[in-house]
């Protein structure tokens, strides 16, 4: 069973949280991209609004309140149980998601042949693996789980409900939708994954090892599988 880790406690992260209602900005950046009109959804640079405004509201956020790093589960002692148990769910989540889009997903009639055409795959694979692929685990943990989730969660929201919020709005981001198309679904239960271990944890560092080890997984098997 995963437990939070003893941790330090500063007088800094008794004091009550600032700016946990900075986290509507990107839900509303998303509500606002899918009522916009169709072409312009299409332009590239808008479907990266919601992000933007997340890693906006997530500076404002760090600098009123104090140890953000340790708000967000970013501190060094967390850095053993992150690799432990970060290492195997990311190995467990990509065999498993390796198998619905090798398998399931063409059972469904789905191609996933369309993989060979997104800007990762156009990548140099010794960037891509394993750094580009940690970084982009870094960044998008620290929007939708340790920012998103954890503010959600400061407003009062139940595990119950801010879970599944945050997976909803990680799979419906819309670079991820229209870069990944119908495989956007696999970052639902990803999400719901990681942001229950999160919440069980509160390490940072377990969902960032799990979404990169993940990635990693399927990234080299599908760039095998698709030549």
């Amino acid at each position: 069973m995963i437990r939070s880790e003893e941790a330090p406690v500063t007088s800094a992260t008794q004091t009550i949280e600032r700016g946990a209602a900075l986290a509507l900005l990107p839900i509303t950046a998303t509500l606002l991209y899918y009522a916009s009109p169709r072409e312009l959804r299409q332009h590239t640079l808008y479907q990266f609004l919601p992000q933007v405004c997340a890693y906006v509201a997530l500076g404002i956020w760090s600098r009123i309140n104090g140890a953000p790093a340790q708000r967000l589960g970013l501190i060094q002692v967390l850095i053993p149980q992150g690799l432990r148990w970060g290492i195997a769910t990311g190995l467990a989540l990509g065999a498993i998601n390796l198998l619905v889009i090798l398998y399931l997903m063409p059972w469904l009639g789905a191609d996933y042949r369309f993989l060979a055409d997104t800007p990762h795959a156009k990548i140099p694979l010794l960037i891509m693996v394993p750094w580009f692929i940690f970084f982009i685990a870094t960044m998008v943990e620290l929007n939708f789980r340790g920012f998103l989730l954890g503010r959600l969660l400061a407003l009062g929201l139940p595990g119950s409900i801010a879970v599944p919020l945050s997976a909803l709005l990680f799979a419906f981001d819309p670079f991820l939708v229209t870069t990944f198309q119908q495989l956007h679904w696999i970052a639902v239960w990803d999400g719901l994954v990681w942001g229950s271990l999160w919440v069980a944890s509160r390490n940072l560092y377990l969902t960032i090892v799990a979404h990169a080890v993940e990635v990693i997984l399927l990234y080299t098997v599908m760039r095998v599988v698709l030549g």
